[in-house]
């Protein structure tokens, strides 16, 4: 009974904060079941890969029900979007693969590591000039938000495709869905407004998570019987997080988003030290 009150909790709460900043839950669930399952036996049968293959199924709904609460409210680039998948699926099918050779330590220093550097980057990004090869007027478009601010952005599709890879491939091999790489790269080098980048990071998690999904039912890396609780609770908590986006600033949404990647890249280094 506890195991399932506990599967619950991390369901909702990852989904809603996942949802809510556009990083798709996966970097709660994937440790949070590692440390109940292997080291305190609370989840049995759980291991480093299993934990990563049944995250990737739960981003499947958080992903889903997200995207679908962003397309009503109009912040998701679909046509930028499938422009990153075309790098995104490839990735996560590979990186699916590939998690069998993963050492959970190591994973969580570098891992750790890269988030304090991006929710650095977040902070100084209004100083941060775009890189003259995204100015074509061929690849900008226009954003207008609910408060009157205009936004200019732009993805050329070679580079967009490239990037993306290797992010599918993360996405794949961690079981995070690539939201916590997306979000930031659509904010920081594509200069997308926050808010459609959140939406449009959501669409990602939920093909990618597909794709990587596929790759991990194949080799057996899915606790079906932890999954069906998560997917529950992660319907109603990705809800929740639409919600609550859609009611606060932009500004609001980046500073979440710097914050939520600042404690759990020091928890992750932390974790991979002990």
């Amino acid at each position: 009974m506890v195991s399932i009150l506990l599967l619950i909790l991390i369901g909702a709460l990852s989904a809603i904060l996942g949802s809510l900043v556009g990083i798709g839950g996966g970097l709660i669930i994937v440790p949070t079941l590692v440390y109940l399952g292997v080291e305190h036996d609370l989840l049995h049968g759980i291991t480093p890969q299993i934990a990563i293959g049944t995250s990737s199924i739960i981003l499947i709904v958080t992903g889903l029900v997200s995207t679908l609460g962003y397309l009503k409210s109009k912040q998701v680039d679909t046509k930028n979007g499938y422009i990153f998948l075309f790098g995104l699926l490839p990735g996560s099918l590979f990186g699916s693969f590939i998690s069998r050779y993963l050492t959970l330590d190591s994973f969580n220093l570098y891992f750790g590591m890269f988030l304090i550097l991006v929710s650095i980057l977040l902070l100084v990004r209004n100083s941060i000039k775009p890189i003259k090869l995204f100015e074509k007027k061929k690849y900008e478009k226009t954003y207008v938000d609910k408060d009157g601010t205009i936004y200019h952005y732009h993805v050329p599709p070679v580079f967009a495709f490239v990037v993306t890879f290797f992010i599918g491939i993360t996405t794949g091999l961690f079981g995070i869905g690539g939201g916590a790489l997306m979000t930031p790269l659509m904010l920081i080098v594509f200069r997308f407004p926050p808010h459609v980048a959140v939406g449009t990071s959501m669409m990602m998690i939920f093909f990618s998570s597909v794709m990587s999904s596929i790759g991990h039912t194949f080799q057996g890396h899915v606790a079906w019987h932890y999954a069906l609780v998560l997917v529950i609770s992660s319907y109603v908590g990705a809800k929740i997080g639409v919600r609550i986006n859609q009611s606060i600033k932009s500004n609001t949404v980046v500073a979440l988003l710097r914050t939520v990647m600042l404690l759990l890249g020091v928890y992750l280094i932390i974790k991979s030290l002990l």
